[in-house]
């Protein structure tokens, strides 16, 4: 199949060597404002360049991949909706959440997929977890555990124009936690502090947070974010049931060592990039894009599912700015 590039920045060169690698795509038509950008792609995968996102979808393109910034998501789904072409879009949907609800309504009587882009649903670990979750192998839940914490800030322009802590970073346990249990969060009370790069503070954000979410079934879960992990790149989920227990993320790469004497777990390298940590799962879910494509398949994520984890970050903002528990019935409203 042919399929489609719309930013080629750090990630969406990443999705180009992805996709140039997998069996069901066979060439690849890339566009970015930046012409540079594009002739690099094309000599690296043989693609071929568009001149804009319009010649693009217009290049007969089977599917589409956007990788452009946050404020241009909207529009780019819906020219790519408007012509017939399946989707994958990094997330959010939109810089607001406004923005994403539009978005939401006007594709809602379209027969076209969307795909956004959670890649932890296609990790090995998570999707284990959940599997053994709706099994039924731990039992009720009554406690889960989920962590991000990066090795180091991101650039002050991209903290700037982020959205905050919550809405960029934390927003990828939100929807782990509701794709692990299935089950929505009703509340949340959020804290934050600011100890490290001044930039952040500058921004209006917090550089470490936690989070205490109370899911629709009374199952508590707790989320810590962090852009300051001087050891690496930390992702881990851990899910307690009454029944039994088990973690995301304990592997010899865990970025973290023990104070236990003789203790040698773990024993690898650190992860120390969200590239590397999850290259398996961005392939894996680009691999389930082009079943999408294919029709074999109906989208892995949808606009609706980006809007739920986006709700229970808009929350949390909220939270941390008024010093109190937030319902996410209260910001749907707002």
């Amino acid at each position: 199949m042919r399929i489609g590039i719309l930013g080629l920045g750090r990630i969406g060169a990443f999705h180009a060597e992805t996709l140039s690698g997998l069996d069901a795509v066979g060439s690849l038509v890339v566009a970015d404002p930046s012409a540079d950008a594009a002739r690099a792609a094309a000599g690296r995968f043989g693609a071929e360049v568009a001149a804009s996102p319009e010649a693009l979808l217009a290049a007969g393109v089977d599917g589409v991949v956007i990788a452009a910034a946050t404020d241009a998501h909207p529009g780019l789904i819906l020219a790519a909706v408007e012509a017939g072409v399946p989707v994958f879009c990094e997330k959010p949907v939109a810089r607001t959440m406004a923005e994403g609800v539009a978005v939401l309504d006007a594709v809602a009587d379209r027969d076209v997929p969307v795909q956004i882009g959670y890649n932890r649903r296609f990790d090995a670990g998570f999707a284990a977890a959940r599997a053994a979750v709706r099994a039924g192998e731990l039992g009720i839940l009554h406690t889960v555990r989920s962590t991000t914490l990066d090795p180091a800030p991101p650039p002050a322009a991209y903290v700037a124009a982020s959205g905050g802590i919550f809405r960029d970073c934390s927003v990828h346990d939100f929807d782990a936690i509701r794709w692990v249990t299935g089950r929505e969060v009703r509340e949340v009370y959020a804290v934050g502090g600011n100890r490290g790069a001044g930039f952040i503070r500058e921004a209006g954000d917090a550089d470490t947070t936690g989070a205490v979410l109370t899911l629709d079934d009374g199952t508590i879960a707790m989320v810590s974010s962090s852009r300051h992990n001087a050891r690496g790149y930390d992702v881990r989920m851990e899910i307690h049931g009454f029944a039994d227990s088990l973690a995301v993320g304990l592997d010899d790469r865990l970025p973290l060592r023990s104070a236990e004497p003789g203790a040698t777990f773990p024993a690898g390298v650190p992860h120390d990039f969200f590239m590397d940590r999850f290259a398996a799962a961005y392939r894996a879910e680009l691999a389930a894009f082009t079943e999408v494509v294919a029709g074999k398949r109906p989208s892995p994520c949808t606009i609706e599912d980006a809007l739920e984890a986006g709700w229970t970050a808009e929350a949390c903002a909220l939270s941390l700015r008024e010093h109190r528990p937030v319902t996410v019935a209260e910001v749907r409203r707002g």
